[in-house]
């Protein structure tokens, strides 16, 4: 049975690395007063445009080779075939996901994933937090990418481009088949930074739950 982009994005992390996942989480944030949320999804964008553009050139590639093997190689027999076999293209496109990605281009999928993680943001209530300090750390599966936002009152002393470092670092992982256990060491890296800039008060609370988002 194929699974939903939600379980898929779910069942990414085995229920132990879920378990140290937590633990690096409330670890991290008992140095400070930030908070670290992490969400995974299976995809940032549909790339319709993709999808459409990769069957539409392999159903006119499929063409060719059907209209020479069958020895009518015209435009009245090859427009029809093009047009019969986009759609089983387009169906082999959304079956195996990936093999849209190089048709939507390195620029489009950041692009996609930014403004995905954006929207999280705001969705997970991070924005909510006291003192402004939440982190979130967004994978994207389909991509491999990651993007981590900081809210207002950490980009006034953190500068974006830390968190550039390790997005690169936790999607190299990711690629790597590394995930959980580099997950950990960047959310324990958030932490240490964290506590340089936002040491923890007395009064502190956690504020938002430990465990991963998915959608």
């Amino acid at each position: 049975m194929d699974l939903s982009q939600a379980e898929l994005a779910d069942e990414f992390f085995t229920p132990a690395e879920k378990d140290a996942i937590r633990s690096a989480v409330a670890d991290a944030e008992k140095r400070s007063s930030g908070e670290i949320a992490t969400m995974v999804v299976w995809e940032s964008d549909r790339y319709r445009e993709a999808e459409a553009l990769g069957a539409l050139l392999l159903a006119g590639l499929l063409g060719v080779v059907v209209a020479v093997a069958l020895h009518h190689v015209t435009i009245w027999t090859y427009i029809p075939l093009v047009l019969v076999l986009f759609f089983p293209a387009l169906f082999l496109f959304r079956r195996f996901p990936r093999l849209k990605l190089p048709f939507a281009g390195p620029g489009r999928q950041a692009e996609a994933v930014s403004e995905r993680a954006l929207v999280a943001f705001y969705q997970q209530g991070l924005y909510r937090t006291k003192e402004e300090t939440g982190i979130l750390i967004f994978i994207s599966l389909l991509e491999r990418k990651v993007w981590i936002l900081g809210d207002r009152g950490i980009n006034q002393r953190i500068a974006p481009g830390y968190w550039k470092t390790l997005a690169d670092e936790l999607a190299g992982g990711i690629r790597l088949g590394a995930a959980a256990p580099t997950l950990c060491r960047v959310i324990a890296q958030c932490g240490a930074e964290l506590g340089r800039n936002f040491p923890r008060r007395a009064d502190d609370s956690n504020e938002l739950p430990d465990d991963i988002f998915t959608s």
